[in-house]
């Protein structure tokens, strides 16, 4: 039986290609290291809409990508997992990221975002945000223009029609180079339902208490912090952390849409996020599921 298609979603942001490389020991200079290498689609906002998919939620990706085979194998990989895309083709490359996964799980990523931050207001058709009920916004879509402004346009929208606003902070890194002031006073003024953070992102920030009705501190094998408690993540081995925050998002947004409260859908986020680290990648496994 196909499952029913809930709640719809949508995340404006990057589809990339994901090359992840877990070394079978520590890699040393000037020598051959054997490791397991993979390629397969990546970026947080398309790994938000696979996961929240894969829960039967019907999940929408606005982004923009390249004129190349790598574009056009992200894109035909994401709608596989019954992710609907719709893509603006630029004329600079699909980006990419190569994920370097160290023996305790720790990872270290090297960022090509590519035509993913060419997206502009004036690419967006208003049909694909009909009857949004929650948009998914990640910090990395609010760091550098024109991508920030297509976003902040997508925000409008959603909000007109009664929509509901999830960002996530994304980046340390990303957050310094913005400046926490800057972006604490874009989040007032965006107002969103949902915040989630990380620990070192909620610090970078100077705390995240007062931004949104729902904040959420990710504590990765830890559980996550909401609402003044805690909730602990099931025990599992770590094989690659890559996407484990985004499934969280997907499977928190997915349990407040369907009337969830903070705590259950806490609940439901840490075991969807410790599926995600038992195995290499971004993305759930494809069910090839039809899209219904």
């Amino acid at each position: 039986m196909t499952p029913a298609i809930l709640d719809p979603m949508l995340s404006i942001g990057d589809l990339v290609l994901d090359i992840t490389i877990v070394p079978q020991r520590r890699p040393q200079p000037d020598d051959d290291t054997p490791a397991a290498i993979t390629l397969g689609g990546g970026g947080q906002s398309a790994n938000f809409c696979a996961w929240a998919a894969s829960l039967g939620d019907h999940a929408t990706l606005v982004t923009r990508v390249g004129d190349d085979d790598a574009g056009r194998r992200a894109i035909a990989e994401l709608e596989s997992q019954s992710v609907r895309v719709f893509a603006v083709v630029g004329s600079d490359p699909t980006g990419a990221i190569a994920i370097l996964v160290g023996r305790d799980g720790d990872r270290t990523m090297l960022t090509q975002r590519g035509a993913s931050v060419g997206l502009r207001p004036d690419d967006l058709r208003p049909e694909w945000f009909d009857g949004v009920r929650l948009l998914h916004v990640p910090a990395y879509s609010l760091f550098h223009e024109p991508l920030a402004s297509a976003a902040t346009a997508a925000i409008a929208r959603v909000r007109g029609g009664g929509g509901r606003l999830a960002v996530d902070l994304s980046s340390v890194a990303g957050l310094l180079e913005y400046g926490p002031a800057r972006m604490r006073s874009l989040l007032r003024a965006m107002s969103p339902d949902l915040l989630f953070a990380t620990v070192a992102e909620a610090e970078t920030l100077g705390g995240v208490d007062g931004l949104a009705p729902i904040s959420v501190t990710k504590l990765g094998p830890g559980g996550c912090l909401v609402g003044g408690r805690r909730v602990n993540a099931p025990a599992i081995e770590m094989v690659d952390p890559t996407g484990a925050g985004d499934a969280f998002a997907a499977a928190f947004c997915s349990s407040i849409l369907r009337g969830g409260s903070p705590v259950q859908a806490a609940e439901s986020a840490v075991t969807v996020a410790a599926s995600a680290v038992a195995r290499v990648g971004a993305r759930p496994p494809d069910r090839a599921r039809a899209m219904g």
